[in-house]
């Protein structure tokens, strides 16, 4: 069967002299329609795949029979010689160590580390936590450079599609409420009408198939600062704070929040929780527990951005104690029983031993939240250059996952994302 392919003049000259005829055959060719008059080319016929081999040669000029009759009769044509690179003068003569195994034969190039790399991280295991506050502007927060409480309505939209353009699709919301609408038992949590639950509508509204975390805690609301309900002689009020706090996540849940995350500490609120979003018909909306959330002091710069300090004393009597390890078990196995969906560890880098535990003890996934103080101090490093802040970003970032972690709530989150598509800083 003849079909008809197209070439320069200069290239079938070519072809015709290699293979003394008028015409050539090329077996792997791509047929060309005959469509209208040709402009600088000539119609060459083609006839036979044989005619078509036999014009291929290799770079030696020899074809590919050739090449092959040689090595059936075993004439193979000299390799190159084994160059080994020298040593360096001084180097000593020595006698190879006698080892079996030498484990960086499997990280001696590029290729082969990327082949046994056993950890990977991409934008989708990426939670970005945003601020917001009531006014238009955007602020800078000083203590946290590169972020913003953002503008509900504007701001907050430009963020969300600038990540979106790099993969992030998950967003977590923190609101700085007007002192003002601030009280004592936090009601402005549960406001139909508040900022979280208006940010949450017009989110899903922009962008429907984004993933939106929330904040299920009272300090952002409370006159106190806690996240709970203050007793008069200080206590933490345990039971009334889960009861506000439910009312709290199916406010959010009605607004259209896929996950809650209660960050309080409270005994039993998961469960509670449950209960009351169950209740309310709120079956596929998640629950992320904040399981292991240290009293640590690497949360400063979060607290001035949402203006959150407790007015009085600290949180260690339901955050958990840093120096402990075991106790991350006992709530790893109420929250479990309890109904949560995710548990997180909070903070990240300095707790990857937690990470690891919850990893090991629990089927559920498992969060990592590299909060302010981990974010700015790698900021803080990178300004003054005493490190490569986007290395020492990206290799914080693995170290949470290789832990264990499953998602990873970062303010790095866009640029990380920026970075791992090759589009660089963002």
């Amino acid at each position: 069967m003849a079909f008809t392919v197209s070439f320069s003049p200069a290239n079938v000259q070519m072809l015709q002299a290699r293979s003394g005829h008028g015409h050539a055959t090329f077996g792997s060719c791509s047929a060309v329609p005959r469509a209208g008059p040709r402009l600088r080319s000539t119609a060459v016929r083609v006839s036979s795949e044989q005619e078509a081999a036999a014009a291929v040669r290799a770079p030696s000029g020899r074809t590919i029979e050739e090449c092959e009759a040689d090595a059936v009769a075993g004439k193979f044509p000299a390799p190159p010689p084994l160059v080994r690179p020298k040593a360096p003068e001084g180097t000593p003569e020595i006698r190879p160590l006698d080892m079996a195994k030498r484990p960086r034969r499997n990280r001696k190039s590029p290729a082969l580390r990327a082949a046994f790399q056993e950890t990977s991280i991409s934008p989708a295991n990426f939670v970005l936590p945003l601020f917001i506050h009531e006014g238009e502007e955007d602020a800078p927060i000083g203590a946290m450079p590169g972020c913003y409480r953002l503008g509900w309505r504007h701001g907050l939209l430009d963020e969300v599609y600038k990540a979106r353009d790099v993969g992030v699709n998950s967003f977590v919301l923190f609101p700085k409420v007007p002192d003002a609408l601030k009280s004592p038992t936090g009601d402005e949590a549960y406001n139909d009408n508040g900022l979280v639950p208006r940010t949450i509508r017009l989110l899903k509204d922009k962008f429907p198939d984004i993933v939106i975390y929330t904040d299920v805690a009272l300090d952002p609301y409370s006159s106190d600062g806690h996240d709970g309900i203050v007793r008069e002689d200080g206590v933490i009020m345990n039971d009334e704070t889960v009861y506000q706090l439910c009312k709290q996540a199916v406010s959010q849940a009605r607004a259209g929040a896929d996950v809650v995350s209660p960050s309080d500490m409270m005994d039993g609120r998961i469960g509670a929780l449950r209960s009351a979003l169950d209740a309310e018909g709120f079956h596929d909306v998640s629950i992320m527990s904040y399981t292991a959330k240290y009293a640590s002091s690497f949360y400063g710069p979060f607290r001035e951005a949402l203006d959150s300090n407790p007015r009085f004393g600290d949180k260690k009597t339901y955050q958990m104690n840093p120096a402990n390890y075991r106790e991350a078990l006992i709530e790893t196995a109420a929250d479990e029983a309890e109904g949560a969906d995710i548990l997180l560890v909070k903070p990240g880098l300095p707790y990857l031993d937690i990470i690891r535990l919850l990893r090991d003890h629990s089927a559920l996934p498992i969060a990592a939240y590299q909060v302010s103080g981990e974010y700015s101090m790698i900021k803080a490093g990178g300004a003054l250059g005493m490190v490569d802040e986007q290395k020492v970003m990206m290799e914080s970032l693995m170290c949470l996952r290789r832990a264990g972690a499953d998602v990873i709530l970062t303010y790095f989150a866009r640029h990380a994302a920026a970075v791992l598509c090759g589009m660089g800083p963002k």
